[in-house]
């Protein structure tokens, strides 16, 4: 089921929640964003990986790769469905959330309360800790780690509707989607939460 008529075609699209806060979709590179912080769809040792983590490491610089390694090796592996904060190096964000998603095993081993907690975490650390205003995140678990989109989105969604309803410095939430047809993914999933919850959505 669908909020509105469906646009002939949108590269970006806004859910505005009750209290006025919002989640925005859109196609782009995430390394680019000017937002106060970038979620990094991380592995559990904070080291340069494929996908978006491939990408932020080569954009972030070396003092970028000296903090993750040292912020490693003073407390360990960041366990799946948590998050941990660094500086953002050469990025044009202020942060980096290192957030890491589950490894897809068919979907009856959790997955989904791990990708909704990586999400959780990650917008706890950005509105209490980093005192973030907008934040930038990825389709955290859907490269190698396998996780289908179809699943990933609503789950996503609900949740950063969620947190967003309760924070106090977190106003926007953009998910930076890496391709068209991700994109469309998210599209019918937030389009679908829109409807059921009466999202003002644009």
């Amino acid at each position: 089921m669908i909020a509105a008529e469906k646009p002939a075609h949108t590269d970006h699209l806004t859910l505005t929640l009750p209290n006025g806060h919002a989640i925005e979709l859109k196609v782009g590179d995430i390394t680019h964003e000017h937002t106060d912080a970038i979620v990094n769809a991380a592995n559990s040792r904070m080291s340069p990986g494929a996908g978006v983590c491939g990408a932020i490491f080569a954009i972030a610089g070396d003092e970028f790769h000296r903090e993750c390694r040292e912020t490693f090796e003073r407390h360990g592996e960041i366990d799946p469905g948590r998050a941990r904060p660094t500086s953002a190096g050469g990025l044009k964000s202020k942060h980096v959330i290192h957030a890491v998603g589950p490894v897809w095993h068919g979907g009856d081993k959790g997955e989904a309360l791990t990708l909704a907690s990586a999400y959780r975490h990650a917008l706890e650390i950005a509105d209490s800790e980093l005192k973030s205003t907008v934040i930038s995140t990825p389709s955290l678990a859907t490269g190698i780690y396998g996780y289908p989109v179809q699943n990933a989105a609503p789950v996503a969604l609900r949740e950063v509707a969620d947190r967003l309803l309760h924070t106090s410095n977190l106003d926007t939430v953009r998910f930076v989607l890496f391709d068209d047809a991700t994109f469309r993914v998210f599209e019918a999933a937030a389009r679908g939460l829109a409807h059921e919850r009466s999202y003002a959505i644009a």
